[in-house]
C-alpha cells in the first residue's frame, strides 16, 4: 500500500512516529506551512521520509506538486490532524481514498469544535477514521473508538482525550490499514449534528436575566473552559465578561448511612 501521509501537529507526530517505529516508509509527507520548524523536523525525522519527498500545504495544488503527486500514483492519502479541507482533484487522486482523523463520534459533531457540542448537546464521544467525500466529515466510517466522558471534562480535556485516542486507534488498526484492508461503514445522515465555526460565540453567551436549566449553563461553561482560549461570556453595563469553571467529584455518589 503506497500511502501520502498528511501530518500535522502532535497527533501527526505521533502518527508519523508510528510509521517510522515499525520501518513502513510514506510515498511522500505533507506538511503544514504555518508549523514551526521545529515541528515540521520532527514529523519529517519520525516518518524517515527524504526531504526531496516532503512537500506543504501552501503548495499543495500548484500544477507540479499535484503532477508529481498524480505519477506517484497513491494507494491511499491519509489525512493525520489536517487542518485544511482537501478539495478535488487530491480527494480522487488515491486508488483507495483518503483516509481522515476527525475527532468525534461521527456522525455526531461534523464540522468545528467537537469538544464544545459533545458537551454542550451531551453528544456521545469518540473518535473516528473515515473516508473523505465532497461533504464535511460525511464519509464512509473506516475504524472508531467511543470515550466516556464525565462531570470533570471540560473542553480542553476532551481536546486531549481525542488526540490521545485517535492515536491509540491508527496504532490499534495500522497493520490493517497499510494491508488495504479497511472497512467502510457508510453514515446515516439523517442522524448526529453538524456545527460551522460561527456558531460558538453565540452558543458561548450567557444571557444574565435568562431561565435556563443548571444542567444546561454547566455544560456549556465547562464546553468553553479551556484556557487560554475565549471562555462563556456575559455582559454586564456595557462591559463583556467571562467565566470558566472547574468541577471535581468529591464522593462515589453513595448514601449517606
Amino acid at each position: 500500500m503506497n500511502i501520502a501521509l498528511f501530518a500535522a501537529g502532535n497527533v501527526g507526530y505521533e502518527v508519523a512516529r508510528v510509521f517510522g517505529d515499525n520501518n513502513v516508509e510514506p510515498l511522500c509527507l505533507v506538511l503544514d506551512s504555518k508549523a514551526s520548524s521545529e515541528m515540521k523536523g520532527k514529523i519529517i525525522e519520525a516518518a524517515k521520509v527524504p526531504e526531496d519527498r516532503v512537500y506543504y500545504s501552501d503548495e499543495l495544488y500548484s500544477k507540479e506538486i499535484l503532477n508529481t503527486l498524480e505519477k506517484m500514483r497513491p494507494d491511499l492519502i491519509i489525512l493525520c490532524w489536517w487542518p485544511y479541507i482537501i478539495k478535488e482533484p487530491l480527494i480522487s487522486l488515491p486508488r483507495h481514498g483518503c483516509l481522515n482523523f476527525h475527532p468525534s463520534l461521527l456522525p455526531n459533531n461534523r464540522g468545528k469544535h467537537y469538544n464544545f457540542w459533545a458537551l454542550v448537546e451531551e453528544a456521545p464521544f469518540g473518535v473516528t477514521l473515515h473516508f473523505v467525500d465532497e461533504g464535511v466529515d460525511t464519509g464512509d466510517i473506516a475504524f472508531q473508538s467511543r470515550i466516556e466522558t464525565t462531570w470533570e471534562d471540560t473542553g480542553e480535556t476532551l481536546y486531549y482525550k481525542a488526540q490521545q485516542e485517535i492515536v491509540r486507534l491508527f496504532k490499534d488498526n495500522f497493520s490493517r490499514i497499510v494491508n488495504g484492508d479497511i472497512p467502510r461503514t457508510p453514515q446515516n445522515h439523517e442522524e448526529g449534528s453538524f456545527h460551522r465555526a460561527s456558531e460558538l460565540d453565540p452558543a458561548s453567551e450567557i444571557v444574565l436575566d435568562s431561565h435556563c436549566r443548571a444542567r444546561n449553563l454547566l455544560n456549556m461553561i465547562r464546553a468553553r473552559t479551556f484556557p487560554p482560549h475565549p471562555a462563556a461570556w456575559f455582559v454586564e453595563n456595557g462591559s463583556r465578561y467571562e467565566v470558566r469553571i472547574e468541577i471535581k467529584k468529591i464522593d462515589s455518589g453513595g448514601s449517606d448511612g
